[in-house]
Order: C-alpha cells, then sequence, then structure tokens
C-alpha cells in the first residue's frame, strides 16, 4: 500500500498558510501548518512521508536557512519556496541549493496543485526505493532469502556472515541460476557497511570505452559521477567479470591498490564461468584475481542441496498459486524423486520456471510435472529418471517432509486437520515434525 504524501506549510502569516492548506486539501492533499521553521522542524525532517511548501522572508530563521537546514537532514525531500515580487534572485539561489521549485507570489493556486502533485508523486519514488535498499540491506530479511535446509546452504549462510564482517574484497563464482547476486546484496547486508552505498555494475556486453568512462570516469559535465565514486565508502558489486576487457582489468587493479588497506569500498566480484570446467582464474590477469579473490565464495549447485529441491518447489508453486488464484499442483512420490534426481542445469531459475509451468497446466487440469521435467532435460532419459544414485531413505525422508510441510500449510498450522488428512496419531507427527526442523508457528 502507497505510503500517504502530506504537505508541510511554512508561513508567518497565518492567512496565507491557511488558505494555501485550504487549497491542497480541496485538491485532495494531507496538509499540515506551521507559523515558523522552528516549529517545522520539530516535525519535518529524514524520510519525512510528504513535501514542504515554505515561504523565504520569515522571522527568526528565514526560508533559506530552513531550506540548508532541510537539505542537510534530507537532500532528497522536495521543498517548493514561496517568493515575493523581486525575490526572484533568492529563489533561484534556492533552487542552486536544493529547492524543488518556486512559486511568485501572487500564485496561480492550479499551479500549485500542479506543482504538489509532482513534488508528491517524487517524494513517493524516493521513499519507495529507500524501502526497497533498507530491505535489501536487512540482513535478517535477505538472509531468510536464502531457502535452504542443506548441509551446504548452511555453510554457505556460516560463510555470508562470517565474510561480510572481514574488509576484504570477495569473489563470488558458481553455475548460472545459484543466486550469486543474492548472496552479493547478503554480504554488503550483513557487514560493517550495510548502511551504506551499494552499486551493481554489470560489465557483460558493453562498448569498453563507454564502460570505461562510466566506471571510472572522466564524465561529462553535468553527468552522472564515475561508478567507483557512487559506490565510495560502500560496496561496488561487478557482475560478469570475467566479461571485463584486459585494460580495464588494469584500471581496476590500479583503483583497488591506490585504496590501501582496509578498502575504502569493498570490490565484489561474481563470476559466470564455472560451466564447461571454465574458472574464473583463468579470465583475469592473476594479480587482479588474487586481489579480487582474498576471500572467496562459491555457489553449490542446485542438485546438489537434496531436499532443499523439494522445498523450494513448494515455496515457489505456492506462491505462483496464490497469485494465478488457484490450487498448486500436488506432487506425487515418483514425481518427487524426479525433481532430486533432475540436472537442473540452469539451477534455481530453472526450478521457478517449472514451478510456475506446473501451476499454469494444473489450472487447465492437464499435464504432469514428470512431463515438464523430460521436455525441459532433453538429454535425460525416463529410465534415468527414478530414484537410483542415492540411497532410497534419502528419498523417501525428502517426500515426507515435502508432504507434512505442504499439508501444514494448507491447514494452516492446525495439528487435527494435519493429523486425520495423514493419518498420523499426534505422537508421530510431533516426533517427524521435529526430525525435519518443521515448527507450527511457521504455519499458524
Amino acid at each position: 500500500m502507497a505510503q500517504a504524501m502530506k504537505i508541510a506549510i511554512v508561513d508567518d502569516e497565518q492567512d496565507m498558510r491557511q488558505s494555501i492548506s485550504q487549497w491542497l486539501a480541496l485538491s485532495g492533499f494531507d496538509t499540515e501548518t506551521f507559523p515558523s521553521a522552528e516549529d517545522a522542524l520539530k516535525s519535518v525532517g529524514t524520510d519525512y512521508p510528504g513535501v514542504v511548501v515554505s515561504d523565504i522572508r520569515m522571522p527568526g530563521m528565514d526560508g533559506m536557512q530552513f531550506l540548508k537546514k532541510l537539505m542537510s537532514l534530507d537532500s532528497a525531500l522536495p521543498v517548493i519556496m514561496i517568493t515575493g515580487h523581486g525575490d526572484v534572485p533568492m529563489a533561484v539561489e534556492a533552487m542552486r541549493v536544493g529547492a524543488y521549485d518556486f512559486l511568485e507570489k501572487p500564485f496561480n493556486p492550479d499551479r500549485m496543485t500542479e506543482l504538489a502533485k509532482k513534488a508528491t508523486a517524487a517524494r513517493r519514488m524516493t521513499l519507495d526505493a529507500r524501502a526497497l535498499r533498507r530491505e535489501l540491506g536487512d540482513g535478517t530479511t535477505i538472509m531468510k532469502k536464502l531457502i535452504g535446509a542443506s548441509p551446504v546452504m548452511e555453510r554457505l549462510r556460516e560463510d555470508i556472515l562470517d565474510i561480510g564482517q572481514a574488509d576484504g574484497h570477495v569473489l563470488i563464482d558458481g553455475e548460472t541460476g545459484t543466486g550469486k547476486t543474492l548472496v552479493a546484496h547478503a554480504l554488503h547486508a550483513v557487514g560493517a557497511k550495510a548502511g551504506r552505498k551499494f552499486v551493481v555494475v554489470r560489465l557483460a556486453g558493453q562498448d569498453e570505452d563507454g564502460l570505461g568512462i562510466k566506471m571510472f570516469g572522466p564524465m561529462e559535465e553535468g553527468g552522472a559521477q564515475p561508478l567507483v565514486e557512487q559506490a565510495r565508502g560502500g560496496t561496488l558489486v561487478l557482475e560478469d567479470i570475467e566479461s571485463l576487457p584486459m585494460a580495464l582489468q588494469a584500471r581496476l587493479l590500479a583503483w583497488i591498490n591506490d585504496q590501501g588497506t582496509p578498502p575504502e569500498t569493498r570490490v565484489v566480484a561474481v563470476c559466470n564461468m564455472q560451466e564447461a570446467g571454465n574458472v574464473c582464474e583463468d579470465a583475469l590477469r592473476p594479480d587482479l584475481f588474487y586481489r579480487l579473490a582474498q576471500m572467496k565464495i562459491t555457489l553449490p549447485p542446485l542438485r546438489s542441496r537434496g531436499e532443499d529441491i523439494l522445498m523450494l518447489f513448494t515455496r515457489f508453486a505456492d506462491q505462483f498459486a496464490e497469485e494465478y488464484g488457484c490450487a498448486a499442483p500436488t506432487v506425487t512420490a515418483q514425481e518427487a524423486a524426479q525433481l532430486l534426481q533432475a540436472p537442473w542445469a540452469g539451477n534455481i531459475r530453472q526450478l521457478i520456471n517449472i514451478a510456475e509451468r506446473a501451476v499454469l497446466q494444473s489450472r487447465r487440469g492437464s499435464g504432469t510435472i514428470s512431463s515438464l521435467l523430460m521436455n525441459d532435460h532433453e538429454d535425460v532419459q525416463p529410465q534415468t529418471m527414478t530414484t537410483e544414485g542415492k540411497p532410497l531413505k534419502e528419498y523417501v525422508e525428502a517426500f515426507e517432509r515435502m508432504l507434512i510441510d505442504n499439508t501444514m500449510r494448507r491447514h494452516k498450522g492446525s495439528i487435527v486437520g494435519v493429523m486425520e488428512e495423514l493419518c498420523l496419531p499426534r505422537r508421530t507427527l510431533n516426533e517427524k515434525m521435529a526430525k525435519y526442523g518443521l515448527q507450527r508457528s511457521d504455519y499458524l
């Protein structure tokens, strides 16, 4: 739900502030009025959910001083300045300081409404972007997105927590679709730089000259800062590091060396070369590789994550079923075994696609998960999609866990409902839930 936007009206003349407030209120805005800048500052600050309309000429703290104070608190806060006749040079100075726009008395009320609409829309976008950054920067929230109870995922989460607290640069590699960018976010979110800048650069498919300017400058006058400057003091994520041309590798190495120890800006390099026996070291000059790989995280392929596959499939299928307004497909024991045995060349990204297609065909009342798997893995013969290759006990336990998990979700944590559907006595159900790490509170 979108956050309600306010308009703070600051003017020492009561008639003026009431008149502006009444007009904007009639236009659908939520207004609040203040007789002085000092009073307004008690309510308006960082992340204020709205915009400010302020007179320039006021006793005590005048409009320009007020504007400078607001900009020091939140430089993205839209402030509309109201000026008297002949104060246009002062209004221009206010724009230079950071004002959103200005209105000269006597002003057209419709112009005021138009400016208020544009300013509140811009403010909403700013606050939404900040909320998203906070979510990505919240270590607890983002670590919950790294779903899985397998030993390799437990180890991955431990590595992220350990490495996230360190200062050195990091190299992340792994097959396509394993979630390398999510791990880069997690490293930033749990580390000391969590509240600072997080800049992602996609290196693949870019022109060398243009990329060099974009990363290191010099930029055209009035243009955006080079990316290394934008990330200063925070985290710079370089996706597809293997695509960086040799000349730019040399510039990146020089920039890293200039930072000293510990580095002011942390570099997290993401490599996508693990398929077909390739390694990132082959694509990078050795000195750069060893600087970036001070710490290294290799993401596990989905096929090595055991029962996580069924857990993830269930979560994604439930999400798509809710989105499409239908029931999630039932997974048979044979299909569970096939999900566990599939090679998953596209890893989690491929699993998400299978889950969505399974929901769509289930809604139509046709098709099976088995047929989707066979179509998606053309190199896999039907006879290989069996439980061979792993102990039967692993498949039985994985299927049992998925079945209890799905039933608990369907009954929203009702133990009685689950007991009746699965024909299990309470003690047996409690033992199995404890064995598989399932807690009733997660389903309520």
